[in-house]
């Protein structure tokens, strides 16, 4: 058949049965694979219709009372097998995500710190003990003569060692609201860190989403790919008949290969989401991990985001901040008793030697410096309270647009899914008729694949838009606040 033919020809032409051999090959590996992925779930099927009906048997007969360890025991394989395919919801995503993300941790730190900080402060109320003593030598000291006594002088080296115990009056309510400033400075940490785990929520949106996306799209490619296979088995009856080419049947398979081509670009994709999904989850979730679609949430009007109440905490810790501002300039009153020894005593002057001596009473104290900066002060907490106002404000107006835009891509992917069901039956029913006049030989085989893809990409783009518009339910969803 080469006779004739130049070299450039030949080799061409080599080339060309060459591949139809390989494709041929590849189309017959694949069909052994889905032949044996058939046999292998009707197996399974079949195993598990025995163990139900071993199971039924077991309950309804009248045997030793061990059958129960026996419908047990065929229980838990039944399940094991089935636990092969793992059900992921997004839900639980959200709380895998925060219980493993390393800045949770931080939660009870924060607790603890807070619990040690408060017992400190309660314990400042408590009677207070402290120990002093003083050795002077002073230059003169006082002599008084009076004629006819003998009054004795006291030393130049003075002692003194004693111990003294006061206890605040008035200093109660002062305690409270440093106790109170350190509720509320834990809270406002809590807070924050409840804002920056709120975040992982629209990573984790992402990725679940993605992967939703690329499975649908892989389920479509599968569709494709029947019709493909069903254009090839029409023109291979047409070469059988000698009404068609081979060359026909060659451009099919060329984009089948395609087809399979996509299908694991899809999976790649489809894998690097699942493994970044999986470090946030902190556990593999492989190609048996099946993601379910959630359902379509209620969107709430009002905005609860967390953010909002980190701003109300820390209005809040300003408001206490300010009243004990107003506290520490108030007099303070203390009782105390002290007791020691002295040379010379430090209640009688007049006795020289080294004895001891109490003293107790009341003692006033009030720092009137701090009066002097207690206005700018309260202006200066004041202004502190305006800012973060501005800044809740500032936070709900910008929140308030994101709304509005992504309210707008709901509104927009609705559109476009209600022509999205009118497009696959119109481009399904060209498909149809084209796989008929493809048998007849009325159109060519670029015509079919032509049609096949249109009617590929209107069904590709419909789980696009589905998906879309779910993913955006749930970042509204997410950028309200709702639960």
């Amino acid at each position: 058949m080469l006779i004739g033919l130049g070299g450039y020809a030949k080799t061409m032409i080599g080339n060309f049965l060459f591949t139809g051999k390989a494709l041929e090959q590849i189309r017959y590996k694949a069909k052994l694979l889905r032949k044996r992925a058939k046999t292998e779930q009707n197996v399974f099927n079949e195993l598990n219709n025995r163990m139900n009906m071993k199971i039924n048997m077991l309950v309804n007969k009248k045997t030793h009372p061990l059958r129960w360890l026996s419908v047990a025991t065929l229980l838990f394989c039944a399940l094991t097998a089935k636990a092969q395919t793992t059900m992921l919801t997004l839900e639980q995503c959200y709380n895998l995500a925060e219980a493993n993300y390393p800045l949770t941790k931080q939660r009870g730190l924060i607790e603890e710190t807070k619990n040690f900080t408060i017992d400190n402060i309660a314990k400042m109320v408590y009677p207070q003990f402290a120990v002093n003593g003083a050795a002077t030598y002073q230059s003169d000291v006082t002599k008084i003569s009076v004629p006819g006594f003998k009054i004795p002088t006291v030393g130049k080296d003075q002692y003194k060692l004693y111990g003294e115990i006061t206890q605040t009056l008035t200093g109660f309510e002062i305690n409270r609201q440093n106790r109170e400033i350190s509720k509320a400075s834990a809270d406002l940490q809590l807070q924050n860190l409840q804002t920056q785990l709120y975040a992982l929520k629209e990573r984790i949106n992402q990725l679940f989403f993605g992967i939703l996306l690329v499975d649908g799209q892989l389920a479509q490619n599968e569709l494709s790919k029947t019709d493909i296979q069903t254009g090839i088995n029409r023109v291979q009856a047409a070469i059988a008949n000698g009404t068609d080419f081979r060359n026909n049947l060659n451009k099919l398979k060329a984009q089948l290969l395609q087809t399979d081509q996509h299908s694991i670009d899809l999976k790649a994709a489809r894998k690097s989401y699942t493994d970044m999904l999986g470090l946030f989850l902190n556990q593999p979730v492989g190609e048996d991990v099946i993601l379910v679609k959630p359902q379509v949430p209620l969107l709430q009007d009002s905005i609860t985001r967390p953010e909002l109440k980190a701003y109300a905490a820390q209005i809040k810790q300003y408001q206490l901040q300010q009243r004990l501002t107003k506290l520490n300039n108030y007099p303070q009153v203390n009782a105390f008793f002290q007791g020691g020894l002295g040379q010379p005593s430090p209640v009688n002057l007049l006795a020289a030697n080294l004895s001891g001596y109490y003293l107790t009473g009341l003692r006033l104290s009030w720092n009137i410096g701090g009066l002097y900066t207690l206005k700018k002060d309260l202006l200066i907490n004041k202004n502190n309270q305006l800012m973060a106002d501005v800044q809740r404000n500032t936070f709900l107006f910008n929140t308030s647009v994101t709304l509005k835009q992504q309210n707008a891509d709901i509104a927009r992917y609705q559109q476009l899914m209600q022509s999205d069901n009118a497009i696959i039956s119109l481009r399904e029913s060209v498909k149809t008729a084209s796989a008929a006049q493809l048998a007849n030989g009325v159109i060519t085989t670029n015509d079919y694949l032509q049609d096949i893809n249109a009617e590929s990409e209107a069904r590709q783009n419909k789980v696009l838009h589905e998906i879309q518009w779910l993913l955006a339910m749930y970042a509204v969803k997410t950028t309200s606040g709702g639960n």
